[in-house]
């Protein structure tokens, strides 16, 4: 048995897990685990200008591979700067280990200069936190938090004091668990019996789908047959729910179109698969509800549950399919099929533009990139209108994917989640639909970008504001306020930084740019210029939402905004 530092320990096991790279910002107190990694082949350190940057690159590189992912950050400030993008990736539930050094230790507990409480600050962020406080804890604590993050999915956190990563002990050779070859959870005999009575004694029935029906296509795409059920997905589900499925009929909530909400709220049963989707308007008050989640927990908490089913999608339906009786009335699917031909017909009618006009209609924008990018294309987008216009308009084929802070709902994600997929996936076009209000959140990481050449096409919807916020406020019934935003020329912006970079507002000129972006063999940012005063529609609109719209418009008049009254009706009614 050799002796090792804790830094070695803590490299050996990430080696171990399969571990290509560590994005962080370097500091004294992270000295022992960059200078072991400096040395090593296999693994390197990604320098990031922002810790939160990192963390959201970890955070796609584990979604997208479903591996371990790792960042950094030194003592106080660089802990700290890691919180919300740990945040994203616990929310999202994807294996991210984040190494936070800890000022040295003989000083915890003196308010030494840049001490905090990590295991303290990442609690509520993370599965396992905890310190490593002397070098024989070492090869335990990191083997357990590495088992943690893959097995439970989320964050585990590793606090290191920068003296203590120096101190050796006997090291054994890595032994990790096998954690690939998780067991499919299937519910009882008795429980699949019951759910399948329900559904066989329903005629209108709707499938919600979300991200819990990754590896379950086919099944899903049988049950549906069988059930003549229209498919409507969640938002997280898009990618791997979409794909070659002729049930499918879109998204309901707020990102959503009328398909997908007539659909499930016309149903007399639903057949929630893999989905927490959370709002709870937009289910029915009266449907008989058959939900199936691998997490437990997650059975009823967002709409009354008649039948819980806690099992894998896929194991369950493979489960649930003997013992339905196939449906004869296709009148429920068809109707939502109907819609959703009328849906996307509107949409396409929606994303023009006129050449010569002085803004482009951001639907015009992603119909395009949905045209141009490869078939293997992923994309990330921030929260916002760019998820939005990305929800409608992308097309997943089953080879695409598409990452943003869904559950977080964090702004600034975009551009770090790009660069840490198309680092995990070289080769692959990665693009990025940033809102100019996150591209600027997190600029920083643009120059991450530049330094590492890092080939990620940055699409920013520069409307001047944080455009959904804008939506809420009008919803609301108030005034737009504290959401404007005096951009630069962004395009410039990035030429000055050594990248390359365009800036289009004529709808003429649009195609031709984005074809050019996109084929550039380098990073490259496009600011496109669209129209601020576009609503994005809502499925269904409330009564309150209404009254809140009538309301705003009455502020408006009385406030002297006549002029931006006109410019919603111009944008929106007059097309």
């Amino acid at each position: 048995m050799s002796q090792k530092s804790v830094a070695e320990i803590i490299v050996d096991t990430l080696q171990a897990a399969g571990v290509k790279r560590v994005f962080g910002v370097v500091g004294d107190s992270l000295n022992g685990i960059t200078d072991v990694l400096r040395a090593r082949d296999g693994i390197e350190f990604v320098a990031v200008r922002h810790e939160e940057g990192g963390a959201f690159a970890a955070g796609a590189e584990a979604h997208l591979t479903g591996d371990l992912a790792v960042c950094a950050g030194s003592c106080g400030p660089g802990n700290t700067h890691l919180i919300n993008g740990l945040y994203d990736c616990h929310r999202s539930r994807v294996p991210v280990l984040a190494i936070a050094a800890q000022i040295p230790s003989i000083e915890i507990g003196t308010g030494y200069f840049q001490e905090t409480h990590p295991e303290r600050l990442f609690q509520e962020c993370s599965h396992y936190c905890q310190v490593i406080a002397m070098p024989d804890q070492a090869v335990r604590m990191v083997e357990s938090a590495v088992t943690a993050a893959l097995s439970l999915g989320g964050v585990v956190v590793l606090v290191i004091p920068g003296d203590v990563a120096y101190l050796k002990t006997d090291a054994p050779e890595v032994r990790l668990p096998t954690l690939r070859r998780h067991s499919a959870l299937v519910p009882s005999a008795a429980d699949i019996r019951q759910a399948a009575e329900l559904l066989n004694d329903s005629k209108k029935i709707t499938i919600l789908a979300g991200i819990g029906c990754a590896g379950a296509h086919d099944e899903l795409l049988q049950v549906a047959e069988a059930l003549q059920a229209p498919v409507v997905h969640a938002l997280r589900g898009k990618d791997v729910v979409e794909p070659n499925n002729p049930y499918d009929v879109g998204l309901t909530g707020l990102l959503g179109m009328p398909a997908g909400y007539h659909a499930l709220m016309d149903a007399d049963a639903i057949l929630m698969l893999g989905t927490d989707f959370p709002y709870r308007q937009f289910y029915p008050d009266d449907a008989r509800v058959v939900q199936v989640d691998k997490r437990p927990e997650h059975l009823g908490r967002r709409t009354r549950v008649e039948v819980g089913l806690a099992g894998d999608v896929a194991a369950t339906l493979r489960e649930l399919l003997p013992h339905l009786i196939a449906k004869g009335d296709a009148d429920h699917l068809k109707t939502a099929q109907e819609r959703h031909r009328k849906d996307d017909e509107h949409l396409a009618e929606l994303a023009t533009g006129d050449a010569g006009a002085p803004e482009l209609h951001p639907q015009h924008v992603a119909r395009l990139l949905n045209e141009i990018a490869s078939e293997d294309a992923v994309f990330t987008c921030d929260v916002g209108t760019p998820t939005i216009w990305a929800a409608r308009y992308l097309h997943m084929n089953g080879r695409r994917r598409l990452l943003g802070s869904f559950v977080h709902g964090s702004m600034a994600g975009a551009l770090s989640q790009a660069y840490g997929a198309a680092l995990a996936y070289p080769g692959r076009q990665v693009v990025a639909m940033c809102g100019d209000g996150g591209f600027a959140m997190l600029l920083s990481e643009l120059l991450t970008v530049r330094q590492h050449k890092v080939p990620v096409k940055i699409i920013i919807f520069n409307n001047s504001a944080l455009g959904f916020v804008e939506l809420e406020m009008k919803a609301a019934g108030t005034l737009e306020y504290g959401t404007e935003l005096d951009n630069p020329n962004f395009g410039a912006l990035a030429e000055a930084a050594g990248i390359k970079g365009y800036r289009v507002s004529d709808p003429g000129q649009l195609e031709s740019v984005l074809r050019e972006a996109l084929a550039h063999p380098g990073p490259v940012v496009v600011d496109a210029v669209v129209r601020r005063q576009e609503l994005s529609i809502p499925p269904t609109i409330e009564a309150k939402q209404a009254a809140g719209f009538g309301l705003y418009a009455l502020k408006a008049l009385m406030d002297g905004r006549g002029g931006e009254l006109l410019e919603v009706a111009k944008t929106n009614l007059f097309r």
